[in-house]
């Protein structure tokens, strides 16, 4: 099959290979699909951007896990108060803190990112991501230096969101345009990896802390360990990043090349790392967006980071108990997320991500009275409910969402409403649970705030349009073969039968 004939009739069996492809190239409206337009990628260097992209990912959610894993400690050691309660409210509002300034760091990166280049905002946010976990490492204590400590740890956690609000946002647009269009759920999938493999660092590191320190030691220099590791593993994700190259598809869209599906012929109507354009032009899918991370978010806080904490405050487990738990749940939910990237590709992202919120939306009450039961095996058994619904999601949402916006203002869009979404929802998961078990009295109440945001999941996964195994919009086609595009290519005019 020549690829230099553009009349020449789709082979039945390259349809049959590449159905969601030729389905999305015959409704462009610019007809004539050129060889020049098809990314055919590197495998190597889609797995050197994979590699980068997840080690940033995991030193991020290694820097988060560490201070959610810590909060009963930094409650005693910056927040002094002799009331366990208002140590570990205090400890949650100074987390919640870097979230409220995530959307401001997503406002200013994410547009950044659509100008500039995917690269080097990236390694940006893993310089600042750095210094500020580094620098709460050398924080003197509240005994020390009074109040300034609590001024101290609030402005390095504000630099830390600042961020981080341009991190995820990149780092899923990194892989998704780097990824075949086939493979891109799999690809995916290790960005979420290295979420679970950076809070199992930190829960491995942690536990282990606690393991050999007592209170004291822990309250006087053991606590700063943790955060003093993110420096050195900020530089190795920084070497990594500095070595890789800008996307394929920033790069074509740089050279104006473009043009290979319907959103991409309107690419130059819109300026990239505009940011008015973004809330005016692109607000229903940012709402969308919003309502899928927020439900994704608060189910993920509330098991991988604030389970530890329920365990020992609320069912008064010893914190390594909890942690030793939620470490085993964690190694397996990584040893089975790329078989849930590939199953994606398979049946589509819709079908994963309903399974998780119906899985949240179902199973939270059961799991956390097996849960409350305080047996070693109910406990087992609840938090692997949780974490297969949650695996549903984490093996699924990074190729998702890039795919809800088009190339031009991907990064910008994503990082607007990931943000927005994690800062009302996700970072205030563990303070709302803990003040509504306050309140309340029932320490049932993270089962329903769980449900409450699967039930509001489960709505928008329904209102999303699937994804999968098409190119992503505004950009072209993105094959693993120079046969494959050839064949994409020669599919241009319309098969009959098709």
């Amino acid at each position: 099959m020549a690829a230099s004939d553009p009349h020449q009739v789709a082979d039945p069996e390259a349809v049959k290979r590449h159905p969601a492809l030729f389905r999305a190239i015959r409704k462009r409206q610019n007809p004539k699909l050129r060889r020049t337009d098809i990314t055919v990628t590197d495998d190597q260097a889609v797995k050197r951007a994979v590699k980068a992209a997840s080690l940033g990912n995991a030193m991020e959610w290694f820097d988060f896990g560490i201070y959610s894993y810590l909060a009963a400690t930094l409650g005693h050691v910056f927040f002094p108060s002799g009331n366990d309660t208002t140590q570990l409210l205090s400890s949650f509002a100074t987390f919640a803190v870097a979230f409220l300034v995530r959307p401001l760091g997503g406002m200013f990166f994410g547009p950044m990112g659509d100008k500039i280049g995917r690269k080097k905002v990236l390694a940006l946010t893993m310089i600042l991501m750095a210094t500020g976990t580094f620098a709460i490492g050398l924080i003197p204590s509240h005994a020390t230096i009074g109040v300034w400590a609590a001024v101290l740890l609030i402005f390095f956690r504000m630099l830390q969101g600042f961020s981080t609000g341009g991190e995820y946002g990149g780092a899923s647009t990194f892989i998704a345009e780097y990824a075949p269009d086939k493979r891109r759920g799999f690809f995916g999938s290790f960005l979420e990896f290295g979420t679970l493999a950076g809070y199992v660092g930190a829960a491995g590191l942690v536990t282990l802390l606690y393991a050999l320190l007592d209170d004291a030691q822990m309250e006087s220099w053991g606590w700063r360990i943790p955060f003093l590791v993110a420096g050195p593993l900020g530089l190795v994700g920084l070497y990594l990043r500095l070595r890789l190259d800008e996307t394929p598809a920033f790069q074509k869209l740089e050279g104006g090349t473009a043009h290979a599906t319907e959103a991409a012929d309107n690419v130059e109507t819109t300026a990239k790392g505009d940011l008015a354009k973004i809330f005016r032009d692109y607000w229903p899918t940012l709402i969308l967006c919003i309502c899928l991370v927020g439900a994704y978010n608060i189910t993920d806080y509330m098991l991988l980071s604030y389970m530890p904490t329920y365990l020992s405050d609320e069912l008064g487990y010893s914190e390594t108990h909890g942690l030793l738990i939620l470490l085993g749940v964690m190694v397996v939910l990584m040893l089975i997320i790329s078989q849930v990237g590939k199953l994606s590709d398979r049946f589509g992202r819709k079908p994963l991500l309903m399974t998780g919120m119906l899985g949240f939306l179902i199973l939270s009450l059961p799991a956390f009275l097996l849960i409350r039961q305080g047996s070693i095996p109910a406990i087992i058994i609840g938090m692997a409910m949780l974490g297969l619904s949650l695996v549903c999601m984490l093996g699924t949402m990074s190729a998702a969402l890039p795919a809800l916006f088009p190339t031009n203002v991907r990064y910008g869009s994503l990082s607007v409403g990931y943000n927005l979404s994690a800062s009302i929802f996700g970072g205030t998961t563990p303070l709302v649970i803990t003040a509504l078990i306050s309140v309340s009295g029932s320490n049932l109440m993270p089962a329903y705030y769980s449900m409450a945001a699967a039930l509001v999941g489960v709505i928008a996964v329904a209102c999303m349009k699937e994804t999968a195994n098409k190119p992503l919009d505004g950009s072209p086609p993105s094959v693993e073969t120079s046969e494959e595009a050839a064949e994409l290519v020669a599919a241009q005019t319309p098969d009959p039968k098709f």
